[in-house]
């Protein structure tokens, strides 16, 4: 029988030496690598320091890196929570493979397993207490009789074996770290398994007391004799992975047989020498700012004072925006939950109103410190939160809400505090039924594998791998905060720094999948997204309706977004798996229409869009449309039309500069009120622009060709990019319209639309804005023929921009005859620009000739004999438009314009 031993006085150990260590990042994974010595000496000195904060320990193998290596759903989960430093150890045969090519030395494997008992050994030696968390009571039973026999002075002073719902519930588990605090272990082995130890230890060990916490999942079982360590010789080969796999094959076959492979690639692919550990792993610099405390979230006791919401001038910690759409019965349950809110930060409230009667906006007048704010139409809910968010002013943080969420107290404080301990650029809540149960809000990116796993299974099987469905359904994910691709749009709290780094959301979105897309952008600039489960709403999930259109809408946007964020033959992969999705359920309502609408992108247009009644923001935008017209009686209607809904505003200057005209152009135009007409005597564009601009003092300024049609919306973005900065130039989308022209007008035009060139420069639309500041460069319009092209030479290429707004019209020649005449006067415009400053004079002038370049182009973007075919005719037209130009010049020609498409 073992005598018990005389326990000398602590000592901590000697440092270190730094020769035997070295960071890495092995998948994602801040490792650091040591001698076995080296490790036993580091974790025990810590273990008797009561300066530190505490150590947590883990050995990181492929489960570990697929759970928090790059792409993993904890990635970043243990660093943010800097209440514990994490000491993380080299274990599995990949991983110290992968370290010795990138040390070009050999490391040995520090597995738990192999670690506990020399740290048991060096605990009972220096009168260490150790306390045992996890395992079931018979594991922890027989752990027990056999120190009794092998380490009877061991001071073991507590067992804990609690079941899963302790540890998964804050309340329990913040009651069991008490209990544990209460026993004052210094080590504590914590053996819940990957990823639930890790994030346990990360949350609440601190709260235990112990110094060093060992996140050893599977040492329970080996020390209790029910799992036996492979032979050395199967260790040595790396193929102890094998051997747990025979032994426990239906625990442990989709680790090694499903996730393993993924793990595998992620380690290769995101390792590197030169990672530096953030705060909160062990040997990093201690960061001085503490996590809040679970404990800590504010609750609300009744007699927490309340402030009313403040106005729009006013700088808040948070400015809400909710969209709404026929949410009369919502708003004011919404609204009263958020003056709770205003016992934690300061917050205005904007509700952005796209309903098409007065309802909404009835019921908010009934809270007199709401900002209210009226779309003028129904511009979706990515047009919606624009809206609001310009309506909003300065805040410190953006939160998003749909109208039919309830917050539970507490809520925006906890993502405050997540954004400021994390760095988040986006945060999101957790979000609860009807019935109190988590709604599985957190989504992945959408990936041809999740669309075609999505697609086989649905909500079935649940339990499948991340890389087959896009909806995360992992019961885990929804207990701990860690970082996601995104969320349903619900609700979002937007730091500002984030909001505009990032932009305005995608409006081509409408509804669905906007929230995908901002998520990403928002991660592609750095600002990562997460997920935040003590900050709780109850969503009724009804907002938005539902019907066959919005269906169709829902898949459609998925198939958008692909075509915006993948390659083409990816994104084409992608729509032929949302296809197979809807395929696979057309007898459900709704989806045969989205099946339909997935296959035949001519039904786009029919689906739910953007729709007007008025100008939106009404008041908020001012400056000017300047049109030159000479001649135009037959289309300066269809101009003026377009911009009946801003001439209405009375905040837009609109002025139609009639030059030399001898027809009816000035008596129409005079016919809509609030158009200033000017009678310019010269027939001159450039004297018409100028003069127009000598009328207005309002900016910034669009100058559009009397044939072109130009939404609000169109206009609306222009002037908001222009005002918002640092763009000095910018013009809208446009779209051909070659309806009835002849097959080879249409032909060129085709061509013309694959040249990349074409859709870059401030020309070829017949609109362009210029910002006040841009306009000091530009100074007068010069007497030359083409002013878009000597405007887009004045600027750098990030000093101008092609908006993604909605496109305006731009009606094509219907004749051959015709297209020469207008190629002609362009390429007379050039030679007269060239030879004005010198064809390398602008700041933006390109090293190849424009011609040369537009050939490259042209080639590239052939791809089968039709457009092969295209390219050869817009060569012959470029061919003979040069010809005709250079007699023009010469002063053989005269002004030409088309007159086929002005009918």
């Amino acid at each position: 029988m073992l005598q018990p031993r005389i326990m000398p006085s602590w000592t901590v150990p000697a440092p270190v030496s730094a020769r035997a260590r070295q960071w890495v990042g092995l998948g994602g994974v801040p490792v650091k690598l040591m001698e076995f010595q080296d490790a036993l000496q580091e974790i025990t000195a810590r273990a008797g320091d009561a300066d530190s904060p505490p150590l947590g320990v883990c050995s990181a193998n492929l489960d570990h890196i697929l759970h928090f290596g790059a792409g993993g759903r904890w990635n970043g989960a243990m660093e943010a929570h800097t209440s514990v430093e994490w000491l993380t150890l080299v274990d599995g045969a990949p991983l110290v493979a992968q370290a010795a090519r990138l040390t070009g030395r050999q490391w040995p494997r520090l597995a738990g397993s192999d670690l506990v008992q020399p740290l048991l050994d060096e605990a009972e030696r220096h009168g260490l207490t150790v306390g045992f968390l996890g395992g079931s009571e018979r594991a922890q039973e027989l752990i027990r009789d056999r120190f009794a026999l092998d380490r009877p002075n061991l001071q073991v002073v507590g067992w804990w074996a609690p079941e899963r719902a302790v540890i998964s519930d804050e309340r329990a588990s913040l009651e069991l770290a008490a209990r544990i605090a209460e026993a004052a272990p210094d080590i504590l082995v914590v053996g819940f398994g990957k990823p639930r130890q890790e994030l346990w230890i990360s949350t609440y060990g601190h709260r235990t007391g112990a110094k060093v916490l060992l996140a050893f999942g599977a040492v329970v079982d080996f020390l209790a004799g029910h799992v036996r360590r492979a032979p050395r010789w199967i260790q040595s080969h790396g193929l102890e992975w094998a051997w747990r796999l025979m032994l426990e094959p239906r625990r442990l076959a989709r680790r090694y047989l499903v996730d393993g492979p993924e793990a595998y690639l992620r380690l290769r692919r995101d390792s590197s020498v030169s990672m530096v550990p953030d705060v909160g792993v062990a040997g990093s610099t201690y960061g001085d700012s503490q996590e809040a405390d679970p404990g800590d979230v504010p609750t609300s006791p009744p007699n927490r004072q309340v402030h009313p919401f403040l106005p729009a001038s006013a700088d808040a910690d948070v400015a809400v925006v909710v969209v709404t759409y026929n949410n009369s019965d919502d708003v004011g349950p919404l609204i009263s939950s958020l003056r709770r809110e205003t016992a934690d930060q300061t917050m205005k409230v904007v509700v952005a109103d796209n309903s098409p009667d007065d309802r909404t906006l009835a019921e908010l007048a009934n809270h007199a410190d709401v900002i209210a704010v009226s779309t003028g139409g129904n511009l979706g809910y990515a047009g919606g939160i624009n809206a609001g968010m310009r309506a909003a002013g300065k805040a410190g943080a953006y939160l998003v809400l749909n109208p039919d969420l309830r917050l539970e107290s507490g809520a925006v404080a906890a993502m405050r505090r997540r954004m400021r301990d994390s760095g988040a650029g986006v945060v999101v809540p957790a979000l609860l039924d009807y019935d109190g149960s988590i709604y599985p809000s957190l989504r992945r990116e959408p990936s041809v594998t999740r669309a075609l796993g999505d697609a086989a299974f649905g909500s079935r099987l649940p339990g499948r791998p991340g890389w087959l469905s896009e909806m995360d359904f992992d019961d885990e994910s929804y207990r701990y905060p860690h970082t996601v691709d995104w969320a349903t749009g619900a609700a979002l709290l937007i730091s500002e720094h984030t909001a505009s780094t990032v932009g305005d959301w995608d409006e081509q979105f409408f509804l669905y999948s906007e929230e995908t897309d901002f998520c990403r952008r928002a991660r592609q600039a750095g600002h990562p997204v997460w997920f935040e489960p003590r900050a709780r709403m109850w969503h009724e999930r009804g907002g938005s309706g539902t019907s066959p259109q919005l269906t169709a809408l829902l898949s459609v946007n998925r198939v958008r977004y692909a075509a915006k964020h993948q390659p083409r033959g990816r994104a084409w992969l992608f729509r032929a798996a949302v296809c197979a999705a809807e395929v696979a359920r057309l007898s459900k309502p709704g989806h045969r229409e989205a099946a339909a609408a997935v296959m035949d992108r001519r039904r786009w247009s029919a689906l739910p869009h953007a729709t007007q009644k008025v100008f939106p923001e009404v008041g908020l935008l001012s400056g000017a449309v300047i049109i030159p017209a000479h001649n135009e009686a037959t289309v300066i209607a269809r101009a003026l039309d377009s911009l009946k809904p801003v001439i209405e505003t009375g905040t837009v200057d609109v002025i139609v500069a009639c030059n030399g005209c001898t027809d009816d152009t000035e008596s129409i135009a005079s016919r809509y009120s609030g158009v200033k007409v000017l009678t310019v005597p010269v027939a001159s564009k450039i004297a018409a622009l100028n003069a127009a601009d000598r009328a207005t003092d309002r900016w910034p300024r669009l100058y559009l060709d009397a044939d072109i049609e130009l939404s609000p919306l169109a206009l609306r973005d222009v002037f908001l990019a222009l005002k918002a900065g640092p763009l000095l130039a910018a013009r809208p989308a446009f779209r051909y319209d070659t309806s009835g022209a002849s097959r080879i007008v249409r032909s060129y035009y085709r061509a013309r639309n694959r040249i990349p060139g074409n859709a870059q420069g401030l020309w070829g639309a017949g609109a362009y804005g210029l910002s006040f500041h841009g306009h000091a460069r530009l100074g007068e319009f010069p007497a030359l023929t083409g002013d878009d092209l000597h405007v887009d030479q004045l600027f750098q290429p990030d000093e101008k921009a092609v908006l993604a707004t909605e496109p305006v019209v731009v009606r094509t020649p219907r004749t051959a005859g015709d297209l020469l005449a207008v190629l002609r006067r362009g390429y007379r415009g050039n030679a007269e620009h060239r030879a004005a400053i010198g064809p390398a004079a602008s700041p933006a002038a390109s090293s190849m000739p424009s011609s040369v370049l537009t050939l490259v182009q042209l080639m590239h973007a052939t791809r089968g004999p039709v457009s092969a075919l295209d390219a050869l005719v817009y060569m012959v037209f470029a061919v003979l438009g040069r010809r005709g130009a250079r007699r023009a010049y010469l002063g053989a020609g005269s002004w030409e314009r088309d007159e086929s498409s002005r009918g």
